[in-house]
């Protein structure tokens, strides 16, 4: 069964070191499902490389000005969805992630000047919704504080050789 999304919520649940996706928490139609973190990442990867090949003011700007221009387009987006967000009470997020179930798909694609995104779980239940660009984007963030949360934007320390941990006898100094 396909819901349609109208709120969505993700919260970083360290026991399960997973995120819970709440979708329209606390209402009739409510679902909830687990994102692991290669499905997190996959998506925060592949939708940030695709919005960034399609952002006009990026396409418009220098070489070394594109990124900056990236995070302004990130940052006006956030800016301008700011009066739509609203706190989802501790003991609904509780209850959603209780009935949560494993994330299998989450895909985005695009519709016109909006992006469809899809959400299916491993029983066959999901959700879905339209956004315009500037929802996605603020999703796409609050996902991303989510990711920051779990520390899952760390990369792992490279393990060091042998041969890489023996120091070499310094040089001889004159002063």
């Amino acid at each position: 069964m396909l819901r349609g999304l109208k709120t969505l919520t993700f919260v970083y649940v360290p026991r399960e070191d997973r995120v819970v996706a709440a979708i329209n928490a606390g209402q009739g139609d409510a679902w909830s499902c687990w994102l692991t973190r290669r499905l997190a990442l996959g998506v925060l990867e592949r939708t940030s490389e695709y919005l960034q090949s399609k952002s006009d003011l990026a396409q418009r700007a220098p070489a070394n000005l594109r990124t900056e221009m990236i995070a302004f387009e990130r940052d006006a987006a956030i800016a301008e969805t700011a009066g739509a967000m609203s706190i989802t009470p501790p003991a609904i997020l509780e209850q959603s992630a209780t009935a949560a179930e494993l994330a299998e798909r989450l895909t985005i694609t695009p519709a016109g000047e909006s992006f469809r995104l899809e959400l299916f779980g491993l029983n066959g239940a999901g959700a879905a919704a339209l956004f315009k660009l500037v929802e996605l984007q603020r999703m796409l963030q609050m996902l991303q504080a989510e990711v920051a949360k779990a520390g899952w934007l760390l990369s792992p320390a490279k393990p060091q050789t042998p041969a890489e941990s023996v120091t070499a006898d310094p040089k001889p100094s004159r002063h």
